[in-house]
């Protein structure tokens, strides 16, 4: 019991999820509450069960490529680039360069298509429907991209151990610089209705507030932990691929409120497209796959790969024990750290600025339950 103003107020659960609008997936947050005032935050994740790590104990290295589109589907190619090259390093398969080109392309292509995503969802949460058609409205431009590509729209299996397994058609690469021509002044039409707007100022600006130190202790990764002042992304601090080959900046904010996760990720996207513009005036000839055998067997042993995914880091630790299948995989990704932040940068905030934060945090509930 407590005493507010003569009246007398008790705490009370409220479940939020696991099927829920703002929580964007089965993710459970079991909220204690004092009115509208939010005193603890219990999130439970275990509602998805995909068992993907284990799923990859029973399949050859080949088959296992079109389970990680369902890691991150909003992010599938980043998916399958972090799993091929973590099997390429342990194998010491050298990839051609033409491959390594088309998979930056379409990885940076997915994260603006991630980040649009979020940014459509993020608004709608907040109230905002305009936004959310502009956002898919671009998306839909980088997804017959990928159809134009690969045939599918959502999870690719594009890329494979060795390089790719299609080449781009002709068509792509000058829809590919239309599509980067008209980007950047659809961000700043995003920016035009969103970034002063005084509704979304008074919902983000001083809301969910993760420190720097904060960010480190819980390993956060992505645009949640740059947005905390932090200079952390593993195309630059760990180049793989061919990103070594680019000039792009890292985009950094320093105030870490919801308000700096919204900024930063339309930061991102307009450095991806200065990726993608290089790569594609750069794209070499050649081959777009080296011949890897279907059922090949690595030696024993293990390797740790990362790359920079939309929602932060992800990883892949396997052990081969010598045969066709890895002997154990796991997966480190970026929205499962992301998620523990909640209770830290949420309690004693209103529910309504809970849904704000959370939706900032852009996590995706297959990354959490694997």
């Amino acid at each position: 019991m407590m005493e507010t103003k003569g009246l007398r107020t008790e705490e009370f659960m409220v479940n939020m999820g696991p099927q829920h609008p703002s929580t964007h997936g089965v993710c459970k947050l079991v909220l204690k509450m004092d009115g509208e005032l939010v005193k603890e935050i219990q999130p439970h994740v275990g509602y998805l069960h995909r068992s993907i790590e284990k799923i990859a104990e029973n399949r050859t290295y080949a088959q296992i490529v079109p389970f990680t589109d369902r890691i991150d589907y909003c992010a599938s190619m980043n998916s399958n680039h972090a799993y091929v090259e973590a099997v390429e390093r342990m194998a010491e398969v050298e990839v051609p360069e033409r491959a390594q080109y088309l998979r930056v392309i379409m990885a940076e292509l997915n994260r603006i298509a991630s980040h649009l995503l979020w940014l459509a969802t993020f608004t709608i949460d907040l109230g905002a429907v305009t936004p959310f058609l502009y956002a898919f409205r671009e998306r839909e431009e980088i997804m017959d991209m990928f159809e134009m590509t690969c045939g599918q729209r959502l999870t690719y299996n594009y890329m494979k151990i060795g390089g790719v397994n299609w080449d781009i058609p002709k068509e792509f690469v000058p829809k590919a610089k239309q599509f980067l021509k008209i980007l950047p002044g659809k961000v700043d039409e995003y920016e035009d209705l969103l970034t002063n707007n005084p509704i979304l100022l008074y919902r983000t600006k001083g809301i969910g507030v993760l420190s720097s130190e904060k960010a480190i202790e819980y390993s956060a990764s992505g645009p949640s932990i740059r947005a905390s002042g932090v200079r952390w992304d593993i195309r630059k601090a760990e180049p793989y691929a061919v990103y070594d080959k680019f000039d792009f900046n890292i985009p950094v904010r320093y105030n870490g409120d919801v308000w700096d996760r919204y900024k930063i990720r339309l930061d991102e996207m307009r450095e991806s497209a200065k990726i993608v513009e290089q790569a594609i005036d750069g794209l070499p000839e050649g081959d777009i796959a080296k011949k890897v055998p279907m059922t090949w067997k690595p030696k024993e042993g293990e390797v740790f790969c990362r790359i920079e995914a939309p929602r932060g880091e992800m990883a892949y630790h396997i052990i081969s024990d010598g045969t066709n299948k890895p002997y154990r995989v796991k997966i480190r990704t970026g929205s499962f750290c992301n998620l523990q932040l909640l209770p830290a940068i949420a309690t004693n905030h209103l529910i309504a600025d809970l849904v704000a934060i959370f939706g900032s945090l852009d996590i995706v509930l297959p990354e959490v339950d694997r």
